[in-house]
């Protein structure tokens, strides 16, 4: 995704959001002018005080799980090579939502089903996204 503007949340989430959510962000700037200008109530997790949770129901521990799966996953292959990194990720996805399934019993499910995720980002997306103002 490169450097978090205001500009890329709104074209990676926007759409997705209205009035009614509750966004639940980093400490990073741009989340918080993001939600001050779409009049989205926001919560912002600060690593570095110590608070994981907020109100005891709203925290970012699902992103930062996910992260440390994928961060896992990547590791296994020593590197990958960025022109195929999309089709990595999709792989990922593929593989994370279906762990706690048999893949025995469902392996005929699976091959079927994994040529079923769009991805919308590319190499060259994330890659060019960080000149992007």
């Amino acid at each position: 995704m490169g450097r978090v503007v205001k500009t890329k949340v709104d074209g990676m989430i926007g759409s997705k959001l209205t009035s009614n959510n509750v966004l639940v962000t980093d400490a990073w700037r741009a989340y918080k002018t993001y939600a001050n200008e779409k009049g989205i109530e926001h919560y912002r997790i600060k690593s570095d005080d110590g608070k994981h949770v907020i109100k005891g129901l709203y925290h970012i521990q699902n992103v930062n799980g996910l992260h440390s799966r994928l961060k896992h996953w990547i590791h296994c292959f020593k590197g990958v090579a960025s022109k195929y990194l999309d089709n990595y990720l999709a792989w990922f996805l593929f593989v994370d939502s279906h762990s706690n399934e048999s893949t025995k019993h469902n392996i005929k499910e699976f091959l079927l089903t994994s040529f079923v995720f769009e991805m919308t980002e590319t190499y060259r997306s994330l890659r060019l996204s960080k000149f992007n103002v």
